[in-house]
């Protein structure tokens, strides 16, 4: 039976018992974080007892489980989540309120787990949300990152990259598991040894070990007693220190195993401009899939005694390339370990293994030097070569005589491992993300194999979680929601078309706006105690968040503004409705160009804010350090979302569709799921421009567009460009954004000539961008665009992707919790 949460005055009492308990303190002596913590401990009871009911039920029932592998999951704090998904939060802020206390400080006691970065890893937390609310037995497996990425700061403009040290003190939400501890290894070689039946059984010696130590973290279902787990592994040494290695002076060999532990699940992504890079990621890639299989495998060998039924109770969901490995690894522990052969191996692998890809981006389709595989992996390696083997003979079978498609489509070729082959050879299911996405992926990208595989391939349009995105990051809009068309949107985002009654009547929309107004005074006290810029909550809240890549095009966007201030300049009396521009990203650490976007930002923020002759018309803002606490503001302050990538090149998008819920009109191009939100729109509520992917496509393939006949056509774009290299931006050192300049325009530069059509798009840009000032001074028009919007969003629920990723490809049961 579910658990419910207490009461109000059971809350109360409960955290100041904790708190005396727990800190030896009156209540009134706590400090926030101490107050924190013991809600944090008050939550999890009632989660853990639901924890261990799920957990009996999944013994009971044996269930078919996912395990969905990724490289990020990007969860954000959890106190909020889990009251919410345990309908608490009112009694928890009650109780608090009762105390003295506001639960919003409270909350901003708790770091964001830093478990990933970008998209990818939070519509993995939105699926694990997802799946739990919906009752499906799922295992989310990663790595338990002590210092995530990075944490950003934002010095005189440029990035730094510090240590996100969220585990600094304890995470209340984890538990450490060490009874599940499992050996990984690395390095070494494989010996032969000839079995009497005529098997080859294969031994692998003189390696470096470590253990992996899963971290279970609960994932709540939204008010239905369900709870999975998201299990991150941690490493430790399988011998902290070799005291012979140390007595013959071996000091390095002595501590091997402790550095080797401590270096695996330091950060997420190490940078891999350099070898010992590669070398880390691989491992890290490898670390956890293999721990996370041998898990999986336990668990199922506890009740099941046939590992040949393993896909009648197991999946493995490869999210993109990253644990592609679990391919060949799972391929290992069936033959080295349970005594399989070959064929009865790869016969349970390929109907165990589906996988997700991601990108068309040629960078994150992994392939990894032969060299460092053979010398980290040896085992695997060799089970990868003999994929390859027979995956090339196949293709031999059903192209005859083509080798240059067996050398386009081969898992090894060019003395690199090729991990998205792998993963499409031996998945049963290949899906992309967005209806253009897939179809891209069929037609160009992965031409090849899809011609070779066609009933692989499938779509699932992402989605983003509504308890997440709505009830908790913008509870106002929620409440409100909620009184006109009831509650059944929380688990069928759909019931949101109910809300298309409204959009006509002048006194909701006055309420709704009034709520956008609100949601952008608390973002604008955001801005100043973190910035200190000083915006205009009546202004349009122009915004651009998500990972800085040069493919989304945040160049496009700070070039545009420049070009409005230049109009602005020279106009002083244009009619120009007040705007904030707002930014936030992180890019990697290697990625000079995109920092040196950042640092564009910035600098054109310090010119443009402390120009006292635009009369405050334009301001532009830097949000240092983007992640999921201050998106959930950003999101619900947004009047405009900025969706700009170069059209074939995102995948997806998942902040389009937060933006939508939250009742921000998009100006984007028809890439990604934004063709599926123009669908679900219409052309008159969202605003579209630039090139279509075919287009894009088509120039690329013919080679055919010059950036710079573009720029001598428009002068707009000739002193924009100038501008970034005249000193206008930059008065120290005038050169400093010569590289943007060079990339443009293939200056000094070896690379192609603008690449994702910057300047190309930018007519079109600034086009569109008239008709959003235009409509924004309608406040009727804009606001029933903007309830338009929250009203079509219905499609993009997390909730219908899970389904639908259960219905073709998982074939899972619910689990019963009665």
């Amino acid at each position: 039976m579910k658990r419910q949460m207490p009461s109000t005055r059971e809350i109360e009492q409960e955290i100041v018992g904790r708190v005396k308990t727990m800190f030896r303190k009156d209540f009134e002596m706590a400090t926030k974080e101490e107050i924190y913590r013991a809600c944090a401990e008050v939550v999890n009871d009632v989660v853990i007892d639901n924890w261990l009911t799920t957990q009996k039920s999944f013994v009971q029932q044996d269930p078919k489980c996912v395990y969905y592998m990724s490289m990020e999951f990007l969860i954000g704090r959890l106190l909020g989540n889990n009251m919410i998904n345990m309908r608490g939060y009112t009694e928890v802020m009650d109780a608090l309120d009762e105390l003295g206390v506001d639960i919003n400080e409270v909350e901003d006691q708790e770091p964001d787990p830093a478990l990933g970065n970008g998209g990818l890893g939070r519509l993995a937390a939105c699926f694990l949300d997802s799946l739990a609310t919906l009752q499906y037995p799922a295992y989310g497996c990663g790595i338990r990152y002590h210092y995530g990425m990075f944490k950003q700061k934002i010095e005189d403009g440029y990035q730094q990259e510090v240590p996100d040290n969220w585990l600094q003190t304890r995470y209340p939400f984890e538990l450490q598991r060490t009874e599940y501890e499992f050996e990984v290894r690395f390095g070494g070689w494989v010996r032969y040894d000839s079995q009497p039946d005529g098997t080859t059984k294969y031994i692998h010696e003189g390696y470096n070990a470590v253990i992996a130590t899963p971290y279970d973290l609960p994932v709540t279902g939204f008010d239905n007693g369900m709870v999975n787990t998201l299990m991150i592994w941690d490493a430790k040494p399988k011998e902290v220190f070799r005291l012979d290695s140390f007595e013959k002076g071996d000091y390095s060999r002595a501590v091997e195993d402790m550095n080797l532990a401590r270096n695996l699940t330091e950060v997420l992504y190490p940078n891999d401009n350099h070898i010992q890079g590669k070398e880390l990621r691989l491992k890290q890639q490898y670390f956890f899939v293999s721990a996370s299989i041998q898990r999986a495998l336990a668990k199922y060998l506890r009740y099941h005694k046939d590992i040949k039924k393993l896909p009648e109770k197991v999946v493995f969901q490869m999210n993109d390339t990253h644990p592609t490995l679990t391919v060949a690894e799972l391929m290992r522990i069936l033959m080295d370990v349970h005594g399989l052969g070959w064929d009865e191996a790869w016969e349970i692998t390929t109907h165990c293994v589906a996988y997700t890809n991601h990108t068309i981006m040629s960078e994150a389709l992994e392939k990894w030097p032969q060299d460092i595989f053979k010398r980290l992996l040896p085992r695997v390696f060799m089970i990868v070569e003999e994929i390859n083997r027979r995956f090339c003979d196949e293709i031999r079978a059903k192209f005859p005589g083509d080798e240059d498609r067996v050398h386009r489509m081969a898992i090894l070729a060019d003395d690199q491992v090729k991990m998205a082959h792998m993963a499409i050879a031996a998945s049963y299911s290949v899906n992309g993300v967005a209806a253009l996405h897939t179809e891209i992926l069929k037609n160009v990208s992965l031409h090849d194999f899809y011609e070779m595989y066609p009933e692989k391939f499938n779509n699932k349009t992402n989605g983003i979680t509504q308890r997440r995105f709505l009830m908790h990051g913008n509870y106002k809009l929620s409440d409100w929601v909620i009184k006109k068309i009831g509650r059944g949107w929380i688990t069928d985002l759909s019931q949101m078309k109910k809300l298309e009654s409204f959009v006509d009547d002048k006194k909701s929309l006055d309420e709704f706006m009034a709520i956008k107004l609100d949601n952008k005074k608390r973002l604008a006290k955001y801005i100043w105690e973190h910035n200190g810029i000083e915006v205009d909550p009546n202004s349009i809240f122009d915004v651009q968040v998500k990972r800085l890549h040069e493919y989304k095009r945040q160049l496009l966007n700070i070039l545009h503004v420049m070009y409005l201030y230049n109009q602005i300049k020279e106009n002083p009396e244009m009619d120009f409705y007040p705007t904030t521009f707002i930014f936030g990203a992180k890019a990697s650490a290697g990625y000079e160009n995109a920092k040196l976007i950042i640092k564009l930002i910035n600098n054109v923020a310090a010119v443009i804010n402390n120009d006292k002759s635009i009369d405050d018309k334009i301001k532009v803002v830097f949000i240092e350090d983007y992640r999921v606490s201050n998106a959930e503001w950003i999101f619900a302050a947004a009047d405009v979302s900025e969706q700009i990538s170069t059209a074939s090149k995102e995948a997806s998008g998942t902040g389009n569709m937060k933006f939508m819920l939250n009742g921000a009109v998009t100006i984007g191009t028809m890439d990604g799921a934004n063709v599926e939100m123009y669908q679900e729109l219409g052309g008159e509520n969202i605003y579209i421009f630039g090139m279509s992917s075919d287009e894009v496509i088509a120039h690329e393939k013919n080679n055919d567009y010059n950036p710079v006949d573009v720029m001598n056509g428009n002068h707009h774009i000739q002193k924009v460009l100038q501008q970034l290299v005249n000193g206008n931006y930059s008065i120290d050192n005038p050169e400093l954004f010569r590289p943007l300049y060079n990339s443009l325009l293939n200056t000094q530069c070896t690379a192609k000539a603008d690449t994702y059509f910057v300047l190309k798009d930018f007519a079109s840009y600034c086009e569109t961008y008239e008709k959003i000032q235009e409509a924004y001074k309608d406040k009727y028009k804009w606001a029933k665009m903007a309830l338009e919007n929250v009203a079509h969003v219905g499609k993009f629920s997390s909730d219908r992707t899970i389904q639908e990723y259960v219905d073709d490809i998982w074939h899972l049961d619910k689990l019963d919790l009665k």
